[in-house]
């Protein structure tokens, strides 16, 4: 079942002060289907970030669709798109967005707080995630209190708690060291194998996208290359560099 399709998606800059216009996306086509993990790949500049920021609604394109589970986001009004962004579209950021006043099982359950559900079945659902996540035991805790590995599996565990029909994650791994990087990955892969979220995720990492199962390619704002992982995450790390090698890859 196709979550995600996308149209001839472009994004253009407007000129300022006699500048030339700036193409950010030209033209990209792309179908994301339900269970899958694919990461977004490119050079500095390439259009990645902005490519995800249309795609969860935080941006507009100039022109093109975009369309989750059949309804074209791109055609929402403020309001609207706003409702749907929380009931169904996840975002874990580089930056964790948690707030610092709330404890752990404050800032996961917000969007359900939000949308005015019962309590018990809020503590229930949170309780649900904090123990999928083995973070169960630092739901009194406070952001501040915590690692930042730790802090990105909250983020994680909030931006399944409405059940989402994707889950958009950028650069998840860029705070994070070698050891809390490979965590977060793992638990991110969990999500994906173990309850079959569907993910996209935007990383200059190429450790981070072996675990991905679909790596697309893109530069200049168009797509020029897509691998697929058979498996063996070895061999397809060492794809994911080869590729970079040839299209660049520093972000």
């Amino acid at each position: 079942m196709e979550i995600l399709k996308v149209e001839n998606l472009t994004k253009v800059y407007n000129s300022y002060k006699g500048a030339k216009e700036v193409t950010a996306l030209g033209g990209i086509n792309l179908i994301i289907r339900q269970g899958e993990f694919v990461g977004i790949m490119g050079p500095s500049g390439s259009g990645k970030t902005t490519l995800l920021n249309i795609l969860s609604g935080i941006d507009k394109s100039t022109s093109g669709q975009v369309s989750i589970s059949n309804r074209d986001i791109s055609k929402m009004k403020k309001d609207e798109l706003a409702l749907f962004r929380r009931k169904n579209i996840g975002y874990i950021f580089q930056d964790f967005n948690l707030l610092d006043s709330l404890t752990l099982k404050e800032n996961i359950g917000l969007p359900l707080v939000l949308d005015k559900k019962n309590p018990k079945e809020i503590e229930n659902r949170v309780d649900e995630l904090m123990n999928f996540f083995n973070i169960g035991d630092l739901k009194k805790k406070c952001p501040y209190h915590i690692l930042g590995g730790q802090k990105q599996r909250v983020a994680a565990a909030r931006a399944l708690i409405n059940d989402p029909e994707i889950i958009f994650a950028d650069e998840p791994t860029g705070n994070l060291d070698s050891k809390s990087a490979n965590n977060i990955m793992g638990t991110i892969s969990k999500m994906n194998e173990e309850i079959n979220s569907t993910v996209l995720m935007v990383t200059h990492d190429p450790f981070a996208a072996s675990f991905c199962k679909r790596i697309i390619f893109i530069k200049d704002g168009k797509i020029v290359m897509e691998i697929t992982s058979e498996g063996d995450r070895k061999k397809f790390f060492d794809k994911i560099l080869e590729v970079q090698s040839v299209i660049g890859g520093e972000n």
